[in-house]
């Protein structure tokens, strides 16, 4: 850099590199907004720059009562998602008082430049799952300066793969708190400002949602990157189904009544092998499943050649508005409608485990008619089914009502008589050991159950997903599995298919669940004193809590089960939304939908 005699800047553009087509380095000398002359280099992983102006400090500090931190001195390209040339406009060199400044009683002088701004993010110094907006503003005299840095960053930013430029919204305006329609407000510049296309449906029913995805067309859908739900996850429940009721062809877990059940006790294997059965119910359910891979087998996977799963392109995406929003917890690690935006427009990809829940009978009186639906995150009968029911009937307090119906649900301390039979999973497959073992005092398990150190949390690359998500099939059942059972009295029935944290339990139903392993974790919680159902519910709500370490609960990983009830009728609670089930069956898709998301730093 060169300076003439009144003090006006001479710049010398600088191409270093030159032979290096697909990524010369540029430098230039232009005018960070708020902090002063700066060295602009750009290189092949994204902007960097450094202070031409002498300070007696370190150069940044004077930023520091700004934004409380050193100011950054680079930004990756995966971590900017627009660049965009601004109007003409002041340029501030410097809005604080460096020592110098404070010597000499004056500060630098602010100027009228051409303007370019890059957008990008910084992650939270106390929470890293929280993504925080960031933008940067550079000045500079000559306005074709401006354009060359613009256009050199965009064609940077499109060779970043992955990215979207055509996204299905649906918002919710009734989800949480009404305040569907006011989340996406906050969030829709981000995509503006991306150049992303987004074409917006506000639904105006229950199931407006569903019935919009099961009659667009594959090749309407092929036309998208992905589809966004702005709500909670009852709402991406009814997106989902929507979505896989008409292109998910793949045979139907064995019903319950596949198997002929030997008395005995609790955890008994069944009686005869399961492919005996599954044969001769081949004709009851029109063939949809053979007795060569007991409706369990990588030949269930069947593939839609217009739509194949998992899809290489479409992915689904998930901007928090509602009651728990357990998923996006769980997936990006904050419930930040902000951050979430910005896992969608930077193209990030996470692989998801989908549970087949298919319902064969609503009650017991009723005839065999298979119901299929999806869950993305739980499945939950007992304490869990009669909470969802208690809670329509106040709808009208919003998402206090599961508060008020958990506690109405609670101090009724119902308890019902079923039976559930679990395939089971060899040793090797699973990243613990099963939450089973001996007891003290008759209340708390000692040993069996992992300890806090041997636990492996699904984490942001995660290996266990990354391993397993590659082959997106159902579990391959070999020919010694064995079906096992728990029948009696329970509280409640559970089947996680991710740990489901929320800001009411922060470790979720179970703290080492997976989002793309290919298990369920099935939690039975046997009929107990209404003290330790307490002592159990508290322990979920604790950060470091052990709510699976009591004698009256069972814990087992499995890819799949069966649900039989002793009763007339049976309510389950899929992802927030109502299932009426009798005969029950279920089943994971392992990593069989992709979300913009990258999984939880921590």
């Amino acid at each position: 850099m060169e300076r003439n005699g009144d003090d006006n800047i001479v710049e010398k553009e600088l191409a270093v590199n030159e032979g290096d087509c697909e990524a010369p380095i540029l430098n230039s000398s232009v005018f960070l907004d708020n902090f002063g002359e700066v060295l602009l280099t750009h290189d092949s992983d994204g902007l960097s720059w450094k202070p031409l102006t002498s300070f007696d400090d370190d150069g940044s500090s004077c930023l520091r009562i700004k934004f409380g931190a050193k100011l950054p001195n680079e930004i990756k390209f995966s971590d900017v998602y627009a660049v965009e040339l601004t109007d003409y406009g002041l340029i501030h060199k410097g809005n604080c008082l460096t020592a110098a400044n404070i010597l000499m009683r004056r500060e630098s002088p602010d100027s009228e430049m051409f303007r370019f701004m890059v957008h990008g993010f910084q992650k939270s110094e106390r929470q890293p799952n929280l993504w925080v907006l960031a933008e940067y503003t550079f000045g500079h005299r000559d306005l074709p300066i401006c354009e060359m840095w613009v256009n050199r960053l965009n064609a940077s930013l499109n060779l970043e793969e992955g990215r979207p430029k055509n996204l299905l919204v649906f918002v919710n305006p009734m989800s949480g708190k009404t305040k569907g329609c006011r989340t996406w407000e906050t969030v829709a510049s981000i995509f503006a400002r991306a150049k992303i296309k987004t074409k917006v449906v506000v639904t105006e029913r229950a199931g407006h949602a569903f019935d919009v995805m099961a009659s667009t067309t594959n090749k309407e859908l092929n036309s998208y990157d992905g589809v966004i739900a702005v709500g909670g996850d009852g709402f991406f429940n009814e997106i989902l189904n929507g979505f896989l009721s008409s292109r998910h062809k793949a045979p139907y877990p064995p019903a319950p009544s596949d198997f002929v059940h030997s008395v005995g006790s609790n955890d008994d294997s069944l009686a005869q092998k399961p492919d005996e059965k599954v044969a001769e119910a081949s004709d009851q359910n029109d063939g949809q499943y053979s007795s060569q891979d007991n409706g369990l087998g990588p030949s269930n996977f069947l593939q839609d050649s217009e739509f194949p799963y998992p899809h290489e392109w479409l992915r689904f995406g998930i901007i928090p508005a509602g009651s728990t929003d357990a998923i996006v917890m769980c997936t990006t690690g904050a419930r930040d409608a902000v951050t979430s935006a910005l896992h969608i427009v930077l193209g990030k990809r996470v692989y998801l485990d989908i549970a087949q829940i298919v319902s064969w009978k609503a009650t017991a009186a009723s005839k065999v008619e298979p119901c299929v639906r999806y869950a993305a995150s739980f499945a939950g009968y007992g304490f869990y089914g009669d909470v969802i029911t208690e809670s329509e009937k106040y709808r009208w307090m919003g998402p206090k009502r599961y508060d008020f119906a958990g506690t109405k649900v609670f101090l009724r301390h119902r308890s019902y008589e079923a039976e559930i039979a679990y395939l089971e999973v060899e040793s090797g497959r699973t990243n613990a050991a099963p939450d089973r073992g001996c007891c003290r005092l008759g209340i708390l398990q000692t040993s069996g159950s992992p300890n806090k150190s041997d636990r492996v949390i699904c984490r942001t690359n995660c290996n266990i997903c990354k391993i397993k998500s590659s082959c997106s099939t159902p579990y391959s059942c070999p020919e010694e599995a064995r079906w096992l059972r728990s029948r009696g009295r329970f509280l409640s029935v559970g089947a996680a298919v991710i740990s489901n944290r929320n800001e009411k339990a922060p470790d979720g139903l179970v703290v080492d669940a997976h989002l793309a392993d290919g298990l369920l974790h099935l939690i039975l919680i046997k009929d107990c004193p209404h003290v330790l159902y307490l002592w159990h519910l508290i322990e979920l709500t604790r950060k470091g809590g052990n709510p699976l370490n009591f004698k009256f609960v069972e814990h087992y990983k499995t890819p799949a089960f069966t649900f039989t009830s002793s009763g007339n009728e049976s309510v389950w609670n899929l992802d927030g939304e109502l299932f009426r089930a009798h005969q029950l069956s279920a089943q994971v898709f392992q990593g069989l939908i992709s979300l913009f998301a990258s999984g939880p730093e921590v």
